[in-house]
């Protein structure tokens, strides 16, 4: 898991920070963690957390993006809370790097976890 980089007023974290940390589902299983973010250039709001979860050492792991709205931080878990099984992130609409300018996929994939759109 990163470690915190030490800022002023504590609701800040680095990006460099995110990366790497636990994903827990509702009963505090890990079930992956937090591989990179997608930024809106414009906005400059998150809009979502590439997980990777499985494999081996880093072999064999997969990504799969999460809205940032249906991740929560637990502090007592150190990491960040959601309501999203494994097998729904398995089962979620299929993406490849296009799927992110593609606002059917975005729309799909925001119904799919019954979160809000970050648009």
């Amino acid at each position: 898991m990163a470690t915190s980089t030490v800022h002023p007023n504590r609701q800040l974290i680095s990006s460099e920070d995110v990366e790497g940390t636990h994903v827990y589902d509702l009963q505090g299983t890990k079930i992956g963690e937090i591989d990179h973010l997608m930024i809106d250039k414009i906005s400059g709001k998150v809009t979502y957390a590439v997980m990777s979860f499985g494999g081996f050492l880093g072999l064999g792991h997969s990504h799969y993006p999460l809205p940032w709205a249906a991740l929560k931080y637990n502090t007592q878990l150190g990491g960040y809370e959601t309501g999203v099984t494994e097998s729904q992130l398995k089962d979620a609409p299929s993406f490849s790097d296009d799927s992110f300018s593609d606002r059917n996929w975005e729309t799909q994939t925001h119904s799919y976890y019954n979160v809000r759109p970050y648009w």
